[in-house]
């Protein structure tokens, strides 16, 4: 088959899906192995960003959907969504962060993490379809556990939560206060060298 027509097909089923059309399904429709579908994926994507087209197809977990560019949200949504726009508040985006970076995580263990009740949090961020439940914990009481969704994935633009930024090393002191190892570090003896020849010089 000819890759301008494979291509025609690929957009037609992610136009006519509306949401995530997984890899493998594509491999099953088109008869291709995943390689060449994700290289034609990319082979597309760089023409919709040639052409400066209003839509863009963006990779999610294992799969890809076709989507309007995010920087004609403002235009579309009083179209179809007369709701606000997400806004969200300092607390919301920590306890989001604590569930990005912390995986099928429970209410009390983002408190724990928090220090202060998260109902409220959680409950405005299940509105927003950023996070899920995505099971019961084994523990008494069967505690629900939390995941972020593909939404959260499409409002911050990546692909999966591998490629969330690496947190920072810390460590807890003997007055239980967290030390950023790689932003707080020790001078090099050449440094210390440094600052004692240039107090010398001010003397």
């Amino acid at each position: 088959m000819e890759i301008d027509k494979i291509k025609s097909i690929i957009e037609a089923i992610l136009f006519s899906a509306g949401t995530v059309v997984e890899t493998k399904k594509l491999m099953a429709i088109l008869e291709l192995n995943s390689e060449d579908i994700d290289n034609i994926m990319q082979n597309m994507k760089n023409d919709f960003e040639k052409n400066n087209r209003g839509i863009e197809i963006i990779k999610i977990d294992d799969g890809y959907q076709m989507c309007s560019k995010k920087e004609y949200y403002d235009y579309i949504y009083p179209i179809f969504d007369k709701r606000a726009k997400p806004n969200l508040s300092i607390a919301a985006m920590e306890t989001l962060s604590i569930v990005a970076y912390n995986p099928k995580i429970t209410r009390a263990e983002i408190e724990q993490i928090r220090g202060v009740n998260s109902d409220g949090t959680i409950y405005k961020l299940l509105e927003y379809d950023l996070i899920e439940e995505v099971g019961r914990l084994d523990a008494p009481g069967r505690p629900t556990i939390y995941s972020t969704t593909q939404q959260f994935l499409k409002m911050f633009g990546i692909s999966s939560l591998e490629e969330l930024p690496e947190l920072p090393r810390y460590k807890i002191d003997e007055n239980e206060q967290i030390v950023i190892d790689e932003i707080i570090e020790a001078p090099s003896p050449e440094r210390e060298q440094n600052i004692d020849n240039q107090k010398q010089l001010n003397m």
